[in-house]
């Protein structure tokens, strides 16, 4: 079995993040494609959140080596404050020091044939970087999403830290590796010279956590008349400026004064949003606070079971992230219900949604047509009409189909390079 080195901060007992499900998922199933992954991750005292939830997945023969790590935030601040080299490009970068040296007694002990490092933690490609010149083992980079863009990161030193990194990869990596066509598209016109080096592996669901559940019963109140208000879900967090409610917010406010919707006819919960304060306060603002409920976070397969119960989900993207998709929405096309996507509809989001023949989508920063879609799709719901994602869509997005995908990358970059362990 050839052996990959696979450098991840998101990683159990990590909680509060979809990013682990990348790595995990890959992590359980390239076993069984002919690859033992070997894991580097950090300490989980540089983890802000820590849940034991998801641990029982990581299939017991992982080697799992965790190096020394803090949170330069947490740990490193003093009234609040700390210097902004100590968190460039970001406030794990303390975990590169004994990751380089964990990762050369890795390579010692197991010889892989491949190092695979995985973003939004961009320590993770400085780690990778490293320990490819060190030993002049083949690299993927998992960009997953764009790194340096207009406006992000907005300290200017930290941008061109992130575009010092993603340059060293375009030049070094034998494949940087995107979640969406957009974003590879972007990194083929910033770095010409690599762009047959740049390919798409979307994220997915993973069909053994969806079949180790039960969906809940679908909790609401129901009316004298029989009826009940749709319970819509927008699981995970709603970030205020990739994620802004203000316009649904506005647009549900509207549609109560003018007698079209009330809190009797919709609710939509918010599960894990990590800034409920901020969609509470907009919810009030907008006359919107009867429609929305704020639920706390719940483990993973409480989640999913969730996703099957209710009656609809929705998803926001807004248009400075049209080259990013949200991990949860194969989950939301898994779990089989009506997606509403307040999204651009010129954005991978957008592509998603409609390639699984989902069309009820309106712009995140558009109340008018959120208040022309929402209704609609409502009104098919009540009638049984409301557009599902047929069965072929959903098959396609499987974790298992993507990690088969990821098994040839890494053939190809084994291949390609002819690395031998005899070398070491």
């Amino acid at each position: 079995m050839k052996r990959v080195l696979m450098i991840a901060y998101h990683f159990p007992p990590l909680a509060g993040s979809s990013g682990i499900q990348r790595t995990l998922r890959f992590v359980q199933h390239l076993p069984a494609l002919g690859w033992q992954p070997l894991v580097l991750s950090a300490h989980p005292r540089a983890y802000e959140n820590t849940s034991d939830d998801l641990l029982a997945d990581v299939p017991t023969a992982t080697v799992v080596r965790r190096a020394f790590a803090l949170d330069t935030a947490r740990h490193l601040q003093l009234k609040g404050r700390y210097l902004g080299w100590m968190a460039r490009p970001d406030r794990w970068i303390s975990w590169k020091f004994d990751a380089i040296r964990q990762g050369i007694k890795l390579i010692d002990e197991y010889k892989p044939d491949v190092i695979w490092s995985t973003y939004p933690i961009a320590t993770a490609h400085v780690i990778a970087s490293k320990l490819h010149r060190k030993t002049g083992i083949p690299w993927i980079a998992d960009f997953r999403d764009p790194m340096a863009q207009d406006g992000y990161p907005a300290d200017p030193r930290t941008w061109q830290s992130y575009q010092a990194i993603e340059a060293d990869a375009a030049a070094r990596a034998r494949c940087c590796v995107f979640t969406t066509p957009g974003a590879a598209r972007m990194y083929q016109q910033r770095y010409p010279a690599a762009a047959s080096r740049m390919v798409v592996l979307e994220n997915g669901y993973d069909e053994e956590s969806f079949a180790s559940v039960a969906p809940q019963a679908t909790t609401g109140s129901t009316l004298a008349n029989g009826r009940r208000p749709l319970l819509m879900l927008h699981s995970g967090i709603v970030y205020p400026s990739e994620r802004d409610p203000t316009q649904l917010f506005e647009a549900l406010g509207r549609l109560q004064k003018t007698g079209v919707l009330s809190p009797a006819d919709l609710r939509i919960r918010f599960r894990a949003s990590v800034h409920d304060d901020l969609l509470q306060s907009l919810a009030q603002a907008h006359g919107a606070q009867g429609f929305i409920e704020l639920c706390p976070a719940i483990p993973y397969r409480e989640a999913l079971a969730e996703m099957l119960a209710v009656d609809a989900l929705l998803v926001m993207q807004a248009s400075n992230c049209n080259a990013q998709i949200p991990a949860k929405i194969y989950e939301y096309l898994r779990a089989g219900k009506p997606i509403l996507g307040l999204t651009d509809p010129a954005g991978d989001t957008a592509g998603v949604l409609r390639g699984a023949g989902l069309n009820d989508i309106a712009r995140l920063d558009s109340a008018d047509e959120i208040a022309r879609v929402l209704p609609a799709l409502m009104h098919d719901w009540r009638q049984g009409k409301a557009a599902l994602p047929p069965a072929q869509a959903v098959q396609q997005a499987s974790r298992r189909g993507r990690s088969q995908a990821l098994a040839s990358l890494l053939a190809q970059a084994t291949a390609a390079s002819g690395v031998a362990a005899s070398r070491y």
